[in-house]
C-alpha cells in the first residue's frame, strides 16, 4: 500500500499499491487495517527548514517500515496560517482536519526522546479531539544505538567493541545531554546505562536547559578519572535550540557529536510506536481485517477443493 495526499488535505488517502509476484518475493509487512487512524507526528518546534527536513525523512523511514501507514507532521506553530495545499500543518490543524472529514482521530506520536515541556500542551489539545498521544520514544536500547553511531561519526567512539584499534580522540567518558529540564535528565538516565554498556565508559546525563548542568556533569566525570569526556546529544533535533548545543561544547571545551536527526532507528521507533497502540485505539479495524482474512481463506479453500 501507499499514500497519496488529496489537494487541499493535510492527511493523505489509501491507495492501493502493487505487490510484487513470484515464489521468492521478499515477504511483505502486514499492511495497516483499513479504517485505521493516521500517525501525527507532533514536532515541538515552528515549521522551518531544519526542521522540515529532519521531520520528512523521518516520515519517509516510517512509510518504508510499515505498509499503508498514512502519516503527516504537526508543528508547534507554521509561519502564517496554513492554506490549502499547503505542506505545514500546526497538530491543531490536523485534528480538526480529521474531525471535521469524519475521519478516526489520529494517533498523536510526540517527536522527542523523553519528558518535555510541550507535551502537556499537546495532551490538552489532543484530548479536546479525542485523539490518542502516545508515550515518548525514549528511552530504549534503539536511541542508545543512535547515540553510539553519531559518536563514532565523530571521531568519539568505535563504531563497534569488536574492533579493538585505538582511537586517539575516542572519549574516555560521555555527558548526555538532552532538554526538558532534570526530568529529562533523569529519564535520559536509562538510555545512559545502555550507551555506556556499548561504549565501556561512564555516561552521565545533563539538560541542555539548566543551567550549569552539563558543566557539573563534565566536572564530574574529570573528578573520577576521565581526561577526554565528550558531549553525546540525545537530541532527535526539532526539540531543541540548536544554540544550546553550541554553547554548552563551547563552554565546557569538549567536542560533541552531532544530534540524533533522522537516524534510521528514529524512524523505526515512531513506527512501533504508533503500532503499539494502535490495536487499542482502533479495535473495530483490526475485527473487521481479520473477518476479511478469515473470509478470504474460506474462500481460498473452496477454489482449491473444486
Amino acid at each position: 500500500m501507499s499514500t497519496a495526499a488529496i489537494p487541499g488535505a493535510p492527511l493523505p488517502v489509501r491507495t492501493p499499491g502493487s505487490r510484487a509476484r513470484g515464489r521468492h518475493r521478499r515477504p511483505e509487512r502486514p499492511e495497516i487495517p483499513a479504517g485505521s487512524p493516521a500517525l501525527v507526528l507532533a514536532v515541538p518546534a515552528t515549521a522551518g527548514p531544519e526542521s522540515r527536513s529532519v521531520v520528512e525523512e523521518l516520515l519517509s523511514i516510517v512509510r518504508s517500515e510499515q505498509n499503508g501507514v498514512q502519516t503527516a507532521a504537526g508543528y508547534l506553530g507554521v509561519a502564517g496560517e496554513s492554506e490549502p495545499g499547503s505542506d505545514e500543518f500546526t497538530v491543531a490543524d490536523l485534528l480538526a482536519h480529521a474531525a471535521e472529514a469524519g475521519l478516526p482521530a489520529p494517533v498523536v506520536v510526540p517527536l522527542v526522546p523523553g519528558p518535555h515541556g510541550f507535551l502537556s500542551e499537546l495532551h490538552a489539545l489532543a484530548a479536546e479531539y479525542g485523539a490518542h498521544v502516545t508515550d515518548v520514544l525514549g528511552p530504549h536500547p534503539l536511541l542508545a544505538e543512535a547515540v553510539h553511531v553519531r559518536l563514532s561519526e565523530a571521531g568519539l567512539a568505535r563504531a563497534d567493541r569488536a574492533r579493538l584499534f585505538a582511537i586517539a580522540t575516542a572519549a574516555d567518558g560521555v555527558v548526555l545531554t538532552t532538554v526538558g529540564g532534570e526530568e529529562a535528565a533523569a529519564a535520559a538516565g536509562i538510555t545512559g546505562v545502555l550507551l555506556a554498556a556499548r561504549l565501556a565508559v561512564p555516561v552521565v546525563p545533563a539538560a541542555l536547559d539548566v543551567p550549569g548542568s552539563v558543566a557539573a556533569a563534565v566536572a564530574h566525570l574529570k573528578e573520577t578519572g576521565s581526561q577526554r569526556p565528550a558531549l553525546a546529544p540525545l537530541v532527535i533535533g526539532p526539540e531543541a535550540d540548536s544554540e544550546l548545543l553550541a554553547t554548552a561544547a563551547e563552554e565546557t571545551g569538549c567536542p560533541s557529536a552531532a544530534p540524533l536527526g533522522a537516524y534510521p532507528t528514529v524512524g523505526q521507533l515512531i513506527a512501533s510506536t504508533y503500532l503499539a497502540v494502535l490495536p487499542a485505539v482502533a479495535p473495530e479495524a483490526y475485527t473487521e481485517a481479520a473477518a476479511a482474512e478469515q473470509a478470504a481463506g474460506g474462500h481460498a479453500g473452496e477454489a482449491a477443493a473444486e
